[in-house]
């Protein structure tokens, strides 16, 4: 593509980024227009949800804390169900990719506004994109009313995240600018937001495994996790983002682990097919090759690299490579059925990435 030649969409999401951002909640949920908020959390993370609406006062009319993987559709709708009977104006969503997801579901039946907080570096905050999962499946659509109105980066409030969950955090939000790079729709705008974020989080994460307190490093792993999320929201996703949804909504395999697994493995799928894409992977990784980067990043840092210890079993290859192959997302890399059993067979077992 002509580097003059492109379409960007930018997306209208009020961002407050910075240390102890939290304390102007208030003044955002009035920015929205709204008055009665409901309090979205997951069930671990009850005791930050009450203190959010604590924040609020008689601004808060519930807490919900019930979020959990992949939004299973009945969730969906008791969530929906109380949003409606407390007659809330607004949804707070505070927590990782499962409670923003809660809170898309209820805004896509609703138009109910979202304010996020995000705890994690999974990025969906910044995107139109949602998916729920209904009878072993995973659906995804975008619709602009589910994208959050503000989104309150808090890095005070990721210090809590166990070292692990920040590894594997902060890989997924790298997988989104990796896509983004080689996105049918890819643009030099969302390009820099998407080197630049890898970069960012390349060289936090070993920071934070280092000294999990070292606000620094937490700040500029969640300045990376936005602009990544940033690349989510602005350009369509790829071979990764698939198998990802395959082993997360049929398998129910954990998130942000299935990403950091597989994408050291799609990347040296693609590898060939967008050589400059990861050249600029490889550079914000400094290292020469970007699969292989990948991979050594997750395992220097003690994450899992292997999706057979994570839940998956070997009967589950053959079925994962039949549901991704079928129906595939677009890649700049034809999708070959047996090349993704292949892929899928290295990254059950944990093998450095390779050709195939």
């Amino acid at each position: 593509m002509n580097k003059l030649d492109f379409v960007y969409q930018g997306r209208p999401t009020r961002v407050v980024f910075g240390a102890g951002s939290l304390q102007h909640l208030e003044r955002e949920v009035l920015q929205l227009n709204a008055n009665r908020a409901i309090i979205l959390c997951s069930p671990e993370q009850r005791q930050l949800g009450d203190a959010v609406a604590a924040r609020l006062g008689n601004r808060a009319v519930a807490v919900f804390d019930k979020a959990t993987m992949h939004v299973p559709m009945e969730l969906a709708h008791t969530a929906r169900a109380l949003a409606r009977e407390v007659g809330a104006d607004c949804a707070v969503a505070v927590g990782g990719g499962s409670t923003v997801g809660l809170g898309k579901a209820i805004a896509l039946d609703s138009s109910l506004p979202i304010l996020a907080i995000p705890t994690t570096y999974a990025g969906s905050e910044m995107t139109p994109i949602y998916g729920i999962t209904e009878s072993g499946l995973k659906k995804t659509g975008t619709d602009l009313r589910v994208l959050p109105r503000t989104v309150i980066y808090d890095p005070d409030l990721t210090v809590s995240l166990p070292v692990e969950l920040s590894v594997t955090s902060g890989i997924n939000a790298i997988a989104h600018a990796a896509e983004g790079l080689y996105s049918r729709d890819a643009n030099p705008v969302v390009s820099l937001m998407a080197e630049e974020g890898i970069a960012a989080l390349a060289r936090s994460l070993p920071g934070i495994v280092a000294a999990p307190n070292d606000i620094t490093a937490r700040s500029d792993a969640l300045y990376g996790a936005w602009l990544c999320g940033s690349v989510l929201g602005s350009v369509g996703m790829a071979l990764h983002h698939k198998l990802c949804h395959t082993l997360g909504g049929s398998f129910n395999l954990p998130h942000a682990q299935s990403h950091t697994i597989v994408l050291p493995h799609a990347l040296a799928y693609n590898r060939r097919a967008a050589p400059d894409a990861m050249e600029r992977i490889a550079r914000a990784l400094r290292t020469d090759d970007a699969a292989i980067g990948i991979y050594e990043l997750a395992k220097a840092n003690g994450a899992s690299i292997a999706l057979k210890d994570i839940g998956l079993r070997a009967e589950d290859v053959e079925r994962a490579a039949e549901i991704a192959s079928g129906n595939p997302y677009w890649n700049p890399r034809p999708i070959e059925r047996a090349a993704i059993q292949a892929l899928i067979q290295d990254a059950f077992d944990g093998v450095p990435p390779r050709d195939h």
